[in-house]
């Protein structure tokens, strides 16, 4: 895995169990594809804080920024692709 990555799971490293194992995910299957501005959206969802990352994430608050869009279907993707997770808000 490319340093970039490593740095980039250390920051996905959450308070909530949930944010870690999804973004941890996210990173693993995704991030070696992600464009430029993705890569931005995405380094700027990490600077939200726990509660707000999982509300954008889950849909309960919209999102800011359009350029994030992409970046969140695939994390809400990702997140809904483990086992066990299924329907759950």
């Amino acid at each position: 895995m490319q340093a970039d990555a490593r740095r980039i799971l250390w920051r996905c490293r959450r308070g909530l169990l949930e944010l870690d194992i999804v973004l941890a995910r996210f990173v693993t299957r995704h991030y070696a594809a992600l464009s430029e501005s993705q890569l931005l959206a995405f380094d700027q969802l990490l600077d939200c804080a726990d509660n707000d990352l999982l509300d954008l994430i889950t849909g309960r608050k919209p999102h800011e920024h359009s350029s994030q869009q992409h970046v969140l279907e695939l994390i809400r993707n990702t997140r809904f692709s483990l086992p066990g997770m299924h329907g759950r808000a």
